[in-house]
């Protein structure tokens, strides 16, 4: 490989600082999961009106992302992606300075609505930043800021949050935010054109898209997918497979770092074999996990080994799906791609929230030991919309085009 070469596949100092926003963003969205009985206690409120803090957070950032897509697409991109680091902050200095639940939640939903528009213009940003074969790398590195704050960032908040106080966390997550706002406006190019999304309607208009709601179903099964599981992860690790508390948080520490690792090799994946294959692959290797999940549920070591495998598959969908979702709408609907990217973000949430949905219907019936099954029936549903996609020529190979 040449010198040039080598160069030439390094990520833009662009690309790295969208990393940096995408951290903070990260610790914000997992923080309040390992901060819960603290909040509790301090505000004088049950342990299930504080679980309000996660699920409004995913209801928020599912409708409020295209929308404020749509508000934003006339500015260029820059400046809405600092505007929305700035309402980042501000959500998570809200948060951290609020005295009543109330003031607590406006705070949560603030940083939520932000959270999804940021990821939502921010990809298609990385993936305009380098040449179009490169797109899936870029956007792997922009989404590696979420995956590392899952290895690093929740778990050493959550102890400080409960060694130093639950407010400590909100504005650790502050100074990062203020981090990334400079990095963002020192190495993101001036120049970045506004999207072009023109009138609400015309952005409206995606969502008449057969192929842009086809796209949306393969993400909210594939990603979703795993959520029937590993929401109820804990308990199945100490009450199922036998493990201590201690050492089930342990392994969590060892799923994020999986989820990294498996970020950035979907990237890699997607940038040489393009979206549509790199999903398929995907998706089956995820199946399949899920089934050996449920296989050594019973089995300490094979448990751990699984739990890794598991979280690469289960992230490494994640560059592939945004590539697919941004390449479809580059074609269907090339005035509404923030938007279309939006909705894609809005369906990483939704299959959460349904993934989810179904587990704890398993775990209702007495069936938690069984919750890997209900995921691999889900990531194998994925393939059948892709596999539409695919059948009607309905959506290119090729991520994103260098240019808007």
């Amino acid at each position: 490989m040449t010198s040039a070469t080598a160069v030439s596949q390094k990520m833009p100092p662009g690309v790295l600082s969208l990393a940096v926003g995408a951290f903070a963003i990260g610790v914000t969205e997992f923080i309040v999961v390992g901060i819960l009985p603290a909040i509790a206690r301090d505000l004088t409120i049950s342990i299930e009106s504080a679980g309000s803090l996660v699920s409004l957070y995913a209801l928020a950032l599912a409708i409020g992302t295209p929308l404020l897509v749509i508000a934003l697409s006339r500015l260029p991109r820059k400046v809405a992606l600092l505007g929305l680091m700035t309402v980042f902050l501000a959500g998570n200095l809200l948060a951290a300075l609020s005295h009543t639940f109330e003031l607590l939640l406006v705070g949560r939903v603030i940083t939520a609505v932000a959270h999804g528009t940021f990821f939502a213009i921010g990809a298609t940003v990385a993936a305009n930043l380098v040449r179009k074969e490169q797109a899936g790398r870029a956007i792997s590195v922009m989404f590696a800021g979420l995956t590392l704050a899952m290895v690093i960032g929740v778990p050493l908040g959550s102890f400080l949050g409960n060694l130093m106080g639950w407010r400590l966390p909100f504005f650790a997550v502050a100074v990062l935010a203020a981090l990334g706002l400079g990095a963002m406006a020192r190495w993101l190019p001036a120049g970045l054109a506004a999207g072009a999304g023109g009138r609400a309607a015309t952005q409206l208009a995606a969502l008449g898209s057969i192929p842009i709601l086809t796209m949306m179903a393969v993400t909210v099964f594939g990603f979703g997918s795993s959520f029937a599981a590993f929401t109820f992860i804990t308990p199945i690790l100490t009450d199922v497979t036998g493990f201590s508390a201690t050492m089930a948080s342990a392994l969590l520490i060892v799923f994020g770092a999986a989820t990294f690792a498996g970020n950035l090799a979907g990237g890699y994946l997607t940038s040489h074999v393009g979206w549509q294959k790199a999903l398929r692959l995907m998706l089956v290797l995820l199946a399949v996990t899920q089934v050996g999940v449920a296989l050594a549920i019973g089995s300490q070591v094979m448990m751990t080994v699984m739990l890794f495998v598991w979280g690469v598959f289960a992230f490494g969908l994640s560059p592939a799906l945004q590539a697919g979702m941004l390449a479809t709408a580059e074609r269907h609907t090339p005035k509404a791609v923030d938007f279309a990217s939006g909705l894609n973000i809005s369906a990483f949430n939704l299959g959460i929230s349904l993934g989810s949905m179904l587990g704890a219907l398993m775990v209702s019936r007495q069936l938690m030991a069984s919750s890997p099954w209900a995921g691999v029936a889900a990531s194998l549903l994925a393939l059948l919309p892709l596999a539409w996609l695919a059948r009607r020529n309905l959506a290119p190979h090729v991520a994103v085009s260098s240019a808007h």
